[in-house]
């Protein structure tokens, strides 16, 4: 029989070796470095017929059989890397490839080939026999390939020009020649795929005879001086970007045949005053459909462009008084009529509309929004889309029949779906996810059934570590607009005790950061394992709301969002486990711009702050984000001097921190250091970290830097 004291002893030894740990910063750069729990790497790409789908793990691809439900490997391109010709270094390095994937994979037509883009080369890998065939081979990188409908040829850029190969005889077609360092021919500038969120500036005809595409010319574009100074002799590495107020590229929207010839050059308009933010050809390849902006994107014209001849109209037109937002709501039907997203009734719903511009039917109505379109199956006239309907805070999927009658909710869980639909919208990827459930894929059949568990939700992070639980709550601002916000206490926490608390705000348009979706190792989770309470509210501006709930920051960003942001810090502080006067502040980017703003016009509030990459004048930030919410700079000079940061250094009385990377390709490092001038002219203190990489964000081996850097000052200043 156990003494009292062995049992005690081994109660205490079961209690240690159960309990769980807390989340460090090791946890968080281990599952950032590993992509997550479960991930697909660049997601799912689904086969022609919709029976099996692929991806990226790594170096290999992996495919699924649906059918079989059965998964194996089919190739690594690790031997093809071995055999691609190495591309130079001046050619790796350019700001408007950085987007582009160098190892990135396609469907043939057929189903029965994979087209690789393999460190700059081309390789076709036939799935029957287990072999590739080398398509190219230079030292000039191929970049953006696309196989033609029929699968005989595969278009791709090199330099900056597109190129047409044919398959079976190799031969390749130049079909350009003009391209240059200024003139970028089926290449993308800077700042569309930043802002308007186009990936490629090339589109195939369905009927695999002509190509669309876009040409750049850049030449009156402002041209940045970056630089790479980490070498003993600096590198001059000059970036086009166009900032509020000066000129953007001349866009020209030309075709031309897959076998090459003259290029028939669009009639859109001014293309000085435009941006085009979507081409589609239509099911019968004679004609282009085309979505043109004004600069300020107030405007929006469908227009319809004979590829033969040349001439546009425009078959449907929309204004706003304030802006439009840009989207991918756009679904051609075989017959020629189409699916239009639209916000004209203050939410995005979706339209039926015939080619000569006549409105045919309301799809959907309501006071939420339609996030995506997932799927269309003519034969059963029904159409698959993800919304808001439930709650501003998930994406559930929905049907409904092209009439505009019987929609149904397909998906099933209160959380975040995320949708990936076969081709014949038969199957899709559900990656589902909640505040308390981590991501798991499972494959359904269109009606919501499970078919199999792909990837069952990965516990381990659970199971090991100790992960506070997020609390989602509602504040009604007294502008009448309720507002949400995640709430996690910190660990141990006791009633009756004062806490320091961390504000983590973004704060800007076309984001949305409040959702119930699953969190994980987070840095908040870092902070709460230390004692600080994690607060982060969406302020109206932010997306999923309707379009009302965006548009009060219009030509006067900062105001309305901080007012926002001091309403749910003081409901914070009523419930009465924070410390008023140990309330900190951290953002990056928008939310770096918040942060300092936030300093600055509510000195009393916050005792420290950090802001990463922060925007401090809306001038030095480029155009079509800036110009859609600001307007141009010559007609709202006001709201662009009393937006910005800089306009108010001499009020800082907090502790503050600025981070940057030197060669910030989107908000750019001249932002920090101005900001930086006006304290110092100001005669105020503040600290200042610059990272020598060329993003947005710190990554690699910096990424833990940062961490234990903005850790250490909120312990430092809170505490």
């Amino acid at each position: 029989m156990l003494s009292r004291c062995t049992l005690l002893a081994l109660l205490g030894a079961f209690t240690l070796f159960a309990q769980k740990k807390p989340i460090t910063i090791d946890t968080v750069v281990q599952q950032e470095r590993s992509g997550g729990h479960g991930g697909l790497g660049g997601g799912v790409v689904w086969s022609p017929d919709g029976k099996r789908f692929a991806y990226f793990r790594g170096s290999r691809i992996l495919m699924y059989d649906v059918a079989a439900k059965s998964e194996k490997e089919v190739l690594s391109v690790d031997a093809m890397e071995k055999a691609a010709v190495d591309v130079p270094e001046a050619d790796q390095f350019d700001w408007q490839n950085r987007r582009v994937s160098e190892n990135d994979f396609q469907w043939s037509p057929s189903g029965k080939e994979l087209l690789l883009s393999v460190s700059g080369d081309l390789f076709l890998f036939s799935l029957e026999s287990g072999k590739w065939d080398q398509l190219t081979q230079t030292p000039v990188a191929e970049r953006d390939p696309k196989l033609s409908p029929d699968g005989s040829r595969v278009a791709f850029r090199r330099g900056h020009d597109l190129y047409s190969l044919e398959i079976v005889t190799r031969k390749l077609t130049r079909l350009t020649s003009d391209g240059g360092t200024t003139l970028l021919n089926g290449e993308l500038d800077w700042v569309y795929p930043e802002e308007l969120n186009l990936g490629t500036a090339y589109w195939w005809s369905p009927d695999s005879q002509r190509i669309a595409y876009m040409q750049f010319d850049t030449a009156r574009e402002f041209m940045y001086p970056q630089a790479d100074f980490r070498g003993q002799r600096a590198i001059a590495e000059p970036e086009r970007y166009p900032q509020a107020g000066t000129p953007n590229a001349d866009v020209h929207l030309g075709v031309v045949a897959a076998t090459g010839g003259n290029t028939r050059w669009m009639d859109l308009g001014n293309p000085r005053d435009a941006l085009f933010a979507r081409v589609y050809w239509t099911p019968d390849s004679s004609r282009l459909a085309v979505k043109r902006f004004n600069r300020v994107q107030n405007q929006l014209d469908l227009l319809l462009a004979d590829a033969s001849t040349g001439t546009s109209r425009s078959i449907l037109h929309e204004a706003d008084p304030y802006w439009i937002n840009n989207h991918d709501l756009f679904r051609f039907l075989a017959d020629g009529q189409f699916i239009w997203g639209s916000e004209r009734d203050g939410f995005e719903h979706l339209y039926l509309y015939g080619l000569d511009g006549k409105l045919h039917k309301k799809l959907t109505e309501g006071n939420w929004e339609v996030t995506d379109i997932a799927g269309l199956d003519e034969s059963r006239e029904t159409l698959y889309f993800v919304s808001t309907e439930k709650s501003p805070l998930e994406r559930q999927l929905y049907s409904i029949k092209l009439n505009g009658k019987d929609r149904k909710r397909i998906s099933s869980g209160d959380g975040t779906h995320g949708i990936s639909m076969n081709p014949a919208a038969s199957f899709y990827m559900d990656s589902f996810s909640s505040l308390t459930q981590p991501t798991g894929r499972t494959l359904r059949t269109v009606d919501g059934a499970e078919w199999a568990v792909y990837r069952a939700a990965d516990h381990s992070l659970t199971d090991e570590y100790e992960v506070l639980p997020s609390e989602i709550v509602a504040v009604k601002s007294q502008s009448g607009a309720t507002l949400y916000a995640r709430l996690i206490k910190p660990a141990h926490f006791r009633a009756g005790e004062k806490y320091p608390a961390v504000v983590m705000v973004y704060g800007g348009p076309g984001a949305q950061s409040v959702r119930n979706s699953w969190q994980g190792a987070t840095w908040d989770q870092v902070l709460a394992h230390r004692g600080f309470v994690i607060w982060q509210l969406d302020n109206r501006g932010s997306t999923g709301r309707g379009h009302a709930f965006e548009t009060p920051l219009y030509h006067r960003t900062g105001k309305t969002e901080l007012e926002d942001q001091l309403e749910g810090i003081r409901y914070l502080i009523a419930q009465g486990f924070v410390d008023p006067a140990r309330v900190g502040i951290y953002g990056w980017s928008y939310g770096g711009y918040m942060t300092l703003y936030s300093l600055l016009n509510a000195p009393g509030v916050f005792r420290a702050g950090i802001a990463g990459a922060p925007v401090t004048s809306w001038r030095n930030y480029d155009t079509i984000y800036t110009e859609r919410y600001m307007g141009l700079p010559e007609e709202n000079a006001k709201g662009y001097r009393d937006s910005s940061p800089i306009e108010y250094a001499d009020k800082l009385e907090a502790k503050l921190l600025m981070l940057h990377n030197f060669e910030d390709d989107n908000v750019l490092f001249q932002n920090t250091l101005q900001m930086a001038t006006a304290f110092e002219r100001a005669g105020k203190l503040f600290d200042m970290v610059v990272y020598p990489q060329k993003s947005h964000s710190v990554g690699g081996q910096l990424r833990r830097q940062l961490l234990e850097k903005t850790t250490d000052f909120l312990e430092k200043n809170l505490k």
